[in-house]
């Protein structure tokens, strides 16, 4: 394709499958122009798997094409992905240097005994739903699929109470949660700004989280982790934390209330809750597009030739609906689907770090919610419900439900 011909990735498309479908019919790495920059696009399942996985695919940015990468737009969401300086571009030893510190405050053990903080956070935010009108519209994911990634992550790296209120304010567009204003460079800023203010106050009050012993890391040991790294990493584990997460929740309860067949399966214990969550990380998985892998040399990936330097974008929402890979019913949410084999955490090394997190999570908050909420229904088709718009995440704005009478009442 020449560049006129190229596909424009839409931010705001209304219908991202759609697109999906479209491009998956067009090959298996297809030219796209994705917030202006020339890139390829990984479309199917296989082709996503051997762009993760392949040798001569790397994520550090040096390899751009220098000529694509001074032409590219500064200020977009890719950009802000593709020159973050945390782990999330590392590779090799030095991704290994910088993850390693952070395996252990997601391990199993850590995890178990985080789940009665989230078990309880989720109480919370049900209790606050049932003050609701039962008969009325209820956001999710302003009012429930938002709030509890939010305070779990707040409450693992230690974000100060005197902080939250701000941060919030900062993470509700971020997010693109109610109608405050949208995610931008200046917001961006901000945040930045705020969370380099609380990890210079955590110095002076250490706490039992992680920007306390990450701080420890820096102290102990200046080579393992610099103070670049050190605030790149946290701000990387603040946002990516809770941000997919609240697509996820958002997506399952989409999805689970416009099937009411496929809620029976989990209420009567024929499937359980993590059925759900991973055929929704699948079926519509909370990220749509993600930069950028680039070939280290001239390379063929799946019949097609990529030049050194050339730029390829992951296509997991595309990857999750591949026939090829899931059959011709790979459009239908299927509780009974064995086995998923999803990608959408990702592959290899930097297969997501917060993937065990985030099952947890979303699995409380789905098991919690159906059990209190019976009756719970949608209060518009999915295709009244307006995108986010970004090319990065893929849920919806709002998530408007009738929750009815609670379990009991």
């Amino acid at each position: 394709m020449t560049d006129d011909s190229r596909f424009i990735l839409d931010p705001a498309t209304s219908d991202l499958h759609a697109d999906n479908d479209r491009l998956r019919r067009a090959g298996p790495l297809v030219p796209v122009t994705a917030e202006g920059v020339p890139v390829w696009a990984a479309t199917r399942y296989a082709t996503l798997l051997a762009v993760l996985t392949h040798p001569d695919m790397s994520r550090d940015i040096r390899f751009w094409d220098a000529a694509a990468r001074a032409a590219a737009p500064s200020g977009t969401a890719i950009d802000r992905i593709v020159t973050d300086t945390s782990m999330l571009n590392a590779e090799g030893e030095e991704h290994r240097r910088l993850r390693q510190p952070l395996t252990a405050a997601f391990s199993p053990r850590r995890l178990k005994a985080l789940r009665p903080r989230i078990e309880q956070l989720t109480a919370e935010l049900i209790d606050r739903l049932a003050g609701f009108p039962p008969d009325q519209p209820v956001d999710m994911r302003k009012e429930f699929a938002y709030p509890l990634p939010r305070d779990v992550i707040s409450y693992m790296i230690g974000i100060p109470d005197a902080h939250q209120e701000r941060l919030h304010e900062l993470t509700d567009a971020v997010a693109q949660i109610g109608g405050g204003p949208d995610d931008s460079p200046e917001l961006r800023h901000d945040l930045h700004v705020l969370l380099g203010q609380i990890i210079e106050e955590r110095r002076g009050t250490p706490g039992e989280d992680l920007i306390t012993d990450l701080i420890e890391l820096r102290e102990r040991d200046g080579g393992r982790l610099s103070n670049d790294e050190l605030f790149a990493t946290i701000e990387l584990l603040f946002i990516a934390g809770h941000v997919t997460t609240v697509n996820l929740i958002t997506n399952a309860i989409g999805a689970l209330v416009n099937a009411p067949d496929q809620v029976k399966l989990l209420t009567s214990g024929e499937c359980p809750f993590s059925a759900a969550v991973e055929e929704t990380l699948r079926w519509d998985s909370p990220i749509a597009y993600f930069p950028m892998r680039y070939a280290r040399r001239d390379v063929e990936v799946e019949g097609v030739a990529l030049r050194a330097g050339e730029p390829v974008l992951a296509c997991f929402a595309s990857a999750g609906r591949d026939p090829e890979q899931y059959g011709e019913s790979a459009h239908v949410y299927d509780l009974t689907r064995q086995p998923v084999n999803h990608l959408s955490f990702g592959h290899g090394p930097h297969f997501c770090l917060g993937a065990p997190l985030a099952r947890l999570e979303a699995e409380v908050a789905l098991s919690a919610l159906f059990a209190a909420f019976p009756q719970i229904a949608p209060a518009a088709a999915p295709e009244e419900l307006a995108p986010l718009n970004t090319l990065l995440g893929n849920s919806t704005r709002t998530m408007p439900v009738l929750l009815g009478p609670r379990a009991g009442r």
